[in-house]
Parts: structure tokens; sequence; C-alpha cells
């Protein structure tokens, strides 16, 4: 009964409210009106829209992804190598004397490296297939860390498989956000990846310019007094090369050493090219200097130059080197390098301890080269005169550009009269992009005929763009 009461009460109501009929069919009819029109403009628009797009997709000329490509562009037509890069080189079919490799001892060639690694396959297979810490660590992995600790008369060696992924991994291992890390202007790319990796503070000084480099310290612990909470907890850090990838300068190494201990400067010393051409017998530039390796923190070297096989070794004590076995990245989360390229540095390690006649070989020829070039007046070489690794620049052009394009016709047209040179090619992501220029590369293995071949090669090859 309360339910036909409301009912009957709220009929009430309604009739109560006048002519509310009328205005509830205004309403709807309004609404269809509004929903009509709406369709007749959205129709309408929409045929206004379809013909605005396909008016303007005719109008459309989309740029090409990429320009158009020269077709004598060195990318599509690279030149093909078809024998081992030893001393003499196979290019497009016609043989070159060859200096544009890092093969500084001339181990790429040597019999007694592939005879043990080709044993070594059958023994152990072609690779370990898994990061040291798990299951890729192999017996010939100790014995190589072993023989370069030995060799380095250091305590402890730690074997990367790549080398690139050594000195990166390396540098982030140690040094961390808020530590002050002193570094060279011209270090190269991996040394830069790994001071990235690590966030830290970064100084460059100038180019083998201890002077710089002792102003940006004084500089640094001036900063340093006016906030003491930072004096104690700050780590410091130094960080160069033996002799540099892209200058082939030596580093002034008694002095930056002097300065290390005077500052409580922790220094890094990448000996990649160093290792195994510096010194009477090989042991790179603290040999070099006379200077107990002992005063360096560590070591770091690349196995892919004179060593002639694949992979990095980082020496040093013990308590620095086993860090690197939980800390540093290469070495955790990468494949172990390879057994037969292990054997193989080993056997070349054998080499330069057997035949120190090597070494003293190269500096000759390194020498013998260094005098020859600075005859040629076009070119212009600061690299030290016992490094293997020399850049030739030419004299009295400063456009990069220019002396890039001038410098590749001299390298193509040694290539023509049989000499394999070639200039270095960098990354854009560099720091910093190195002036253009001609790379040689000494080997021990050359004679003084074929470097006396090579360097009038190069007199005439310079002359006929130059002049």
């Amino acid at each position: 009964m309360s339910g036909k009461f409301a009912f009957l009460e709220s009929m009430d109501l309604l009739n109560s409210i006048h002519h509310y009929h009328t205005v509830l069919i205004a309403f709807v009819a309004f609404w269809f009106a509004w929903f009509f029109a709406k369709k007749i403009y959205q129709t309408n628009r929409n045929s206004t829209n379809s013909d605005e797009f396909n008016r303007k997709l005719d109008q459309w000329r989309p740029e090409p992804l990429i320009t158009d490509v020269p077709k004598d562009h060195p990318s599509l037509n690279p030149r093909k190598i078809t024998s081992r890069i030893g001393k003499i080189v196979t290019i497009d079919g016609q043989e070159c004397l060859n200096l544009g490799t890092h093969n500084y001892l001339g181990l790429i060639e040597n019999n007694e490296i592939e005879k043990k690694a080709i044993e070594t396959i059958k023994k152990y297979g072609v690779g370990s297939c898994g990061p040291r810490g798990f299951y890729g660590t192999v017996d010939v992995h100790l014995e190589l860390e072993e023989r370069l600790a030995e060799f380095m008369q250091m305590e402890e060696a730690v074997v990367y498989s790549y080398g690139f992924s050594t000195i990166a991994s390396a540098i982030p291992a140690y040094c961390k956000r808020k530590d002050l890390v002193f570094v060279d202007e011209k270090v190269n790319f991996s040394i830069q990846k790994g001071l990235d990796a690590s966030r830290s503070n970064i100084k460059y000084f100038k180019h083998n310019d201890v002077q710089d480099l002792e102003r940006l310290i004084k500089a640094q612990n001036g900063l340093n007094k006016k906030n003491s909470k930072n004096v104690e907890i700050t780590r410091k850090f130094l960080i160069v090369e033996g002799i540099y990838m892209n200058t082939g300068t030596i580093c002034p190494l008694p002095e930056l050493v002097a300065l290390a201990r005077k500052y409580k400067l922790r220094i890094f010393v990448d000996e990649s090219i160093s290792f195994g051409t510096l010194g009477n017998s090989g042991h790179g530039v603290t040999e070099y200097f006379n200077i107990c390796r002992h005063e360096i923190d560590m070591i770091m070297g690349s196995l892919e130059w004179a060593v002639s096989s694949v992979g990095g070794f980082c020496v040093g004590s013990s308590f620095i080197i086993e860090h690197q076995r939980l800390s540093g990245l290469g070495y955790c989360f990468s494949a172990s390098l390879p057994p037969l390229l292990t054997s193989a540095a080993i056997t070349s390690l054998d080499i330069m301890e057997n035949k120190p006649e090597l070494f003293k070989k190269l500096q000759e020829n390194c020498l013998l080269f260094d005098r020859g070039v600075k005859n040629i007046e076009a070119f212009e070489c600061p690299s030290d005169a016992v490094s293997p690794v020399k850049h030739l620049y030419l004299r009295n052009i400063c456009n990069k550009s220019e002396e890039q394009i001038i410098l590749e016709k001299i390298s193509n047209e040694c290539f023509e009269n049989k000499l394999a040179v070639i200039i270095p090619a960098y990354l854009h992501a560099e720091r910093e992009y190195p002036r253009p220029s001609l790379r040689i590369c000494i080997s021990a293995v050359l004679n003084e005929s074929e470097i006396r071949f090579a360097l009038l090669t190069l007199e005439k090859c310079v002359k006929k763009f130059l002049i």
C-alpha cells in the first residue's frame, strides 16, 4: 500500500507542474535535431578533410633518409685484402709493403705461434663459452696471468678477453663518482669510455705538460681547502698512456711519478703500445725510464699489438688486481679469452723473453725511419723517435678538411706504388677529433732497404699533390 501511495503522490507532483510534457517533447526534439545536424557536419567535415589530405599528400615531397652517395665513396668500394696481414699484404690483387698494421715484433706470421694455437684447438676447442668467474676459466688463462705478472715483475695479473674493454672496465672499477681524475687531453678512446663509465670529476691537462698538470692539482687543492669536508674523502687519480696512440709520443713518466707521490695521486698507465716495444727487453715505459714498476699503481695493456693475439691485461699489487675479479665489468660478464688465443699470447711471451734482439731491431728501425722522414720537407712528425707508431702531418696546412683530402690522395697513391699506409679513423663520439695524419707502424721484421723504399715512396707521393 505504501508503494501505491508513493506513486499517487508522484503523479500529483507532476500534475502540479504546468506543461511538463511540453518541455519534455521540446527537449527530445532538440536532441534529435542536434544529433542529425552533428552527423551531417561530421560527414561534410570528413569529406573536406579527405580532400585536404589528398591535396597535401600530392604536394608532399619527402626528403631522403640519406643523401646521394658518390659512386666513388670508399665505403662502397672498399679495398679487398686477400692474404695474411703480415709484412707483405695483398690488396686488390697487388702485393704491398705493410706499414699500416700494429705488428711491431712481426709475430703475426710466426709459425711457432700458429702451431701452438692449432694444438690448443685440438685440446680445448675454439672457446670457453663462459665468463671467468663461472665456467670460463681454463688452465691456460691462469698460466698466462702468472707469466704476465712474472714478465712485468708485479705481484699479480688479470686477463680480459678484449683489449678495448680492458681499459674501459679497469678504470671505472676504481674511479667512482666524486673521485678526481687527472687525464692527458690526448688519451685514446678506450680511456675516454672508461672515464665516462666512472662518472668521476675529470680534469684534462695539456698533452705531456707536467707544469699544466701541477697547476690543475694546486688549483683543485685550493678549492678543497674552502670545503674541508672533501679533503679527506676525495680520491685522486692520474691516467696516462706509455706511448699515446693518437700522437706517437712517450709520456714523461719520471716527472709524472714525482707529482703523483708529491700530491698523493694513484697513477694508472695504459701501455697498450709501449708494452713489447720500449726498453731493452720490451717491459715498457717503466723500463725505458728505469723506473721501478711498483711506483705505478696499475699498468694496463692490450695483447693485440706487439703480442699479436687478442685480449688485454692489468698488472699490479694483489690488492689492486683481485678487486677487478668482482668489479671489472669486462672481466665478470664477458666470455673469457679463447684458449687458442691465450696459448698464442703465452708463446709470444716466450719469444719476447728468448729473443731480446727483436726489441733492439725494432728500435733501430724506428730511429732509421725517424731520421728519414725528417728529411721530407712536406711532412712533420712530432712522434718520438723510438716510438713504433708515427703520425705524419702536412706542414703549413691548418684546415683539417683540406688536410684530410690531401692525405687520402697520398694514401691512395702509396697503394698504387705498393706501399700500404693508412689514415687513422676516429669516431665522432671522441672527446676531441684528432688532426688527420698518416699513421705509420714500424715493425722489427723490416729491413733497411724496405724502410728506404717506404720513405722514397712517401716523398714521391706527397710531392705529386703538394707541388
